[in-house]
């Protein structure tokens, strides 16, 4: 899967995803960092790439919609720390079909995973 990580991911988190055969790139890795959202939106939706983020700016499903881009994890921890949005970020990858979740809505937590998909057409 494409991927690209927010500038508020740790780093080690795009090495995680490489080793379990995901191509990804990082917003700062890009010179995106400290960007207006817009423009890192932009940037992801251009390179057709499933967005994983903090930033509660991108929480908004309706903003957001599901199937109007390549898909969104919006992670929400009640304790953010590198090593605990590592791990989780890195067992969803290694657990989940995540290839399933293309042009998905995901809030990712400690103890659930909420996923809107697309609206499919009759």
């Amino acid at each position: 899967m494409r991927v690209k990580l927010d500038e508020n991911i740790p780093a080690g988190v795009a090495g995680a995803l490489a080793s379990l055969g995901h191509d990804v790139d990082t917003v700062p890795e890009e010179g995106l960092a400290g960007e207006a959202d817009e423009t890192v939106w932009a940037a992801t939706k251009a390179d057709k790439r499933f967005f994983v983020t903090q930033d509660l700016d991108f929480s908004d499903v309706r903003q957001f919609a599901p199937g109007s881009h390549a898909g969104v994890i919006v992670v929400r921890l009640r304790q953010p720390g590198r090593e605990a949005l590592t791990r989780l970020i890195t067992e969803f990858f290694r657990n989940e079909d995540v290839s399933s979740l293309t042009g998905c809505f995901v809030v990712l937590t400690e103890r659930k995973i909420r996923i809107r998909r697309p609206e499919s057409v009759l």
